[in-house]
């Protein structure tokens, strides 16, 4: 729902397309688009996807018309040789990437392509993709990862209002800053060992590995910061990790 909503996130998100240099165009790796292959998106013109039911009409009305880039989509494809990855044609943009790149993006007018999240693949894997795709920032590429710190939803607070978050939920995004500011990337990348907290906070892999993407880009000394922050129903963090 926010992408139909105005409150912090959405305008906190707002901020961060208007503080950046304007990308020539952007590379999403979003939660919601987890199969057992490493795919991008390669159409010109994707359409919007309403991958989710049971929400009001306005969001499945929604539109972000986005021009695709097979360019870019061939470049990434050769970037992370020797992994294989196809060329896609079928999928579009999903809602992880439209509901977040509706609010820093409003116009739409910046090509964007995704990158699939290969469900077969363990953290390491996904990081050393990350690693390899760090040399399109220089090439004037954004590189976006659209998920959740902390994702469970079976312990969300549906229909409750704001509630405070969970103990669990918050010890884990404390831990994870404090990994994340020291640019201690093992921890992280190796998440199942940092215990219960973590455990809870991250119950399936696909909301948290788009993180593991970002931080594989970020060169030495390179700052971190937290321009969103929050955790919403108890037991969903939104905060936003920016590099650079």
């Amino acid at each position: 729902m926010n992408a139909l909503s105005q409150n912090a996130y959405t305008e906190g998100w707002a901020s961060i397309g208007k503080a950046l240099h304007r990308p020539r165009a952007i590379l999403s790796i979003s939660a919601h688009w987890y199969l057992p292959a490493t795919a991008l998106t390669a159409v010109a013109e994707p359409e919007t996807i309403h991958d989710f039911g049971g929400f009001p009409k306005e969001l499945y009305e929604v539109e972000y018309r986005a021009p695709g880039c097979p360019a870019l989509a061939k470049q990434v494809k050769t970037a992370l040789a020797p992994v294989s990855a196809k060329l896609d044609k079928t999928w579009g943009l999903d809602h992880g990437t439209w509901s977040v790149l509706k609010h820093v993006y409003p116009g739409a007018d910046i090509p964007v392509v995704q990158l699939s999240i290969n469900e077969r693949q363990p953290p390491q894997f996904h990081y050393g993709l990350g690693k390899k795709l760090a040399a399109l920032r220089d090439d004037g590429v954004l590189i976006i990862g659209s998920g959740n710190l902390v994702h469970n939803l079976h312990a969300y607070a549906w229909g409750r209002g704001n509630i405070e978050a969970y103990d669990w939920a918050v010890r884990f995004e404390t831990k994870a800053r404090e990994l994340l500011q020291a640019g201690d990337d093992g921890p992280l990348v190796e998440y199942d060992k940092l215990g219960r907290d973590a455990l809870l906070s991250i119950p399936t892999p696909d909301h948290y590995l788009p993180l593991l993407y970002v931080i594989a880009t970020r060169g030495p000394g390179e700052k971190i910061s937290f321009p969103v922050q929050g955790i919403d129903g108890g037991s969903v963090s939104m905060l936003a990790c920016q590099i650079g």
